[in-house]
Order: structure tokens, then sequence, then C-alpha cells
């Protein structure tokens, strides 16, 4: 099951469609069975959470947080993906690529780093940008790498 959060009431934000493409991906790595919260914030939040999770004080497009809950309690929950909307904005018009495209790629992203993905060294990241590329192929969106 996927929730989307758009705390900040972006009505640009097409909540149906990411939350769709969240679920098809989700699928594919047979993780729909599990929760995901997709929670859409503003650079100020994201900032914040940057600076108190990862120790950047800066803003970022796409930030992932997993369950801690124990599997004992019997939830099966992915985590969060929290994504600024403006920075994701600024990204696509400075990329030259489609808002919503550019959204569910951040989505996308963010989920495969709950799964356990990385860009830490070239391979992971290799590895992780093909994923990526090929699954949104199947959605009718470009490379986002070109």
């Amino acid at each position: 099951m996927v929730v989307i959060q758009n705390i900040i009431n972006d009505a640009t934000v097409d909540e149906e469609k990411l939350k769709l493409t969240c679920q098809q991906f989700m699928q594919e790595f047979d993780v729909d069975d599990s929760e995901l919260v997709v929670r859409l914030v503003s650079p100020i939040e994201i900032q914040v959470l940057n600076k108190e999770y990862r120790s950047k004080n800066q803003v970022t497009n796409v930030l992932s947080f997993s369950s801690d809950i124990p599997l004992e309690i019997g939830e099966s929950i992915l985590g969060d993906v929290v994504i600024c909307v403006d920075v994701v904005r600024e990204e696509a018009v400075l990329g030259d690529k489609n808002f919503p495209d550019h959204l569910s790629h951040m989505a996308i992203h963010g989920i495969l780093h709950l799964l356990g993905y990385d860009h830490e060294d070239l391979t992971s990241a290799n590895k992780m940008e093909g994923i990526e590329i090929e699954f949104l192929k199947k959605i009718g969106v470009n490379n986002p790498y070109q």
C-alpha cells in the first residue's frame, strides 16, 4: 500500500499517478504488500531532515527512511520516501525533463534506497541507474540519465 502525503498541498502533483507508479515498482520487487509513505515536502523540511539524519545542511531532492519496526510486530512497512517537490521541479526545468516523469524517477530512486541499493561507488551506481532506466522505460519515461 502506498500513501501519498502532500503536506505542501501542491496541486500540480498527480498523486494518483505517483501512487500507481510506486505500487507498480514495488510489485516488481515483490514488496507490494508492504506499506510505503511518500511525503511531498518543502525545501525547509527536507533541509532540516537532511541536516538531522545525514549531517548535510542543504536541500536535496529525495531522502529515504527505512522502517525500524521489528518483524515480530507483523507489520510489513517498507519505509518513507521524502521528496522536495520544489527541488525536483527545478531539476526538471534545468534538465529539460518532464516534471511528472522526474518526480516518478525520484520516487523510484527513493524506493531503491529502501530496498538496499545505493550509489556509493561506480558499480553500485550503474546497477541502480540500470534498474531505474529499465523500469521507467516500461512506464513510458525516457532515460533520465541522457
